[in-house]
Formats: structure tokens, C-alpha cells, sequence
């Protein structure tokens, strides 16, 4: 059930609305406390969603939101989860996205 419902949500997270963006970016810093490690069976779909176009946003608001959802990421789940997405996008990216999620990692 988790996996379908963050199935339709991941693509909330690169709609080109930016509005529609930042709100599902915001809703995601919201639900982490809540979910915390059950969110370990999509955290692997959910990273690239949330780090690939957001991190590197011109976009003020976007890049906060996405900032702090990476954040709130960090803080409330077993950090062993996060380490094999974050190591695979940190090879990838660029700009500050590569910045933030290196500083995560460290």
C-alpha cells in the first residue's frame, strides 16, 4: 500500500508546476517524522525523486523545501538507510545538489 500510494506521489515531486512542486516537497518534510524508517521500502524511489531537479532548483522556495526535506530525512531516519541512495546520487549530480548531499553524507 505505502509503495503505490508514494508511486503516485513521486510525480508530484517533478511536476513542472513549480507550485504544485514546492507543495509536495513541503508535504514530504511534513511526513517524515511521521513515517521516520517506514519509509525504508520506497526510499530508494523517493531520494532520486526529491534530489534530482530540486537541489539544483533556480527556484528560491524549491531549493529551501528540498533542503529541508533532505534534512528532515537525515535526522529522522537510521542513517544506514540513507546511505546507498544518497552515495549513488552524489556520483551523478552536479552544481549544489552534489554540494548538499556530500555535506549529508560527511
Amino acid at each position: 500500500m505505502l509503495f503505490q500510494i508514494f508511486d503516485a506521489f513521486k510525480s508530484r515531486l517533478h511536476d513542472s508546476n513549480s507550485k504544485v512542486n514546492q507543495v509536495a516537497l513541503e508535504t514530504m518534510h511534513k511526513m517524515i517524522p511521521l513515517l521516520k524508517d517506514n519509509l525504508a521500502p520506497v526510499i530508494n524511489m523517493l531520494i532520486p525523486a526529491m534530489v534530482d531537479n530540486n537541489l539544483n532548483s533556480k527556484n528560491p522556495g524549491i531549493y529551501a523545501a528540498a533542503t529541508n526535506v533532505l534534512q528532515a530525512l537525515c535526522q529522522h531516519l537510521e542513517p544506514s538507510l540513507l546511505l546507498q541512495p544518497l552515495c549513488t546520487k552524489a556520483q551523478f549530480l552536479s552544481g549544489r545538489a552534489k554540494q548538499e548531499v556530500t555535506e549529508r553524507l560527511a
